[in-house]
């Protein structure tokens, strides 16, 4: 693997975990302050990521992607819809087998629930999905 693809995966991963930090932090508010339902509150924390890493993949992570066309930023959504129903299916999949409310720990009083778990491998799943999605869309190499 090259240093450039090297450096373009390191950035990938870094913009991924700012988007995760801010979809993770988004589904507890949903889940834990209104009460919603994890499978309401996914995908709406969902859409927050999508922006948070649209930005930054278009921004910082591909070189040539701030010549995007409409058409490739509508691919750069429906390719993030596509892991937003994977994230679903994930999701109510792993609430099926492992269910999602028992607390695994406590850290300095606050609760870690099986759902997090859940989304965090959900998340790592899809993110293999996205990188090599979104690079094609935003750099128009496989």
């Amino acid at each position: 693997m090259n240093k450039v693809r090297m450096l373009e995966i390191i950035r990938f991963l870094v913009a991924g975990v700012a988007g995760f930090a801010v979809e993770l932090a988004a589904l507890i508010l949903l889940k834990e302050k209104f009460g919603l339902d994890t499978l309401i509150a996914v995908p709406i924390a969902f859409v927050l990521s999508v922006g948070v890493n649209y930005l930054m993949c278009a921004l910082w992570v591909f070189h040539g992607a701030k010549k995007q066309t409409a058409r490739d930023r509508i691919a750069f959504f429906l390719t993030s819809a596509v892991g937003l129903g994977l994230n679903e299916i994930l999701m109510l999949l792993f609430r099926a087998i492992w269910g999602e409310e028992r607390v695994l720990f406590t850290l300095f009083s606050f609760a870690v629930s099986l759902y997090m778990l859940n989304k965090m491998i959900a998340t790592g799943i899809v993110m293999i999905w996205n990188y090599f999605t979104k690079r094609m869309i935003l750099t128009k190499k496989p």
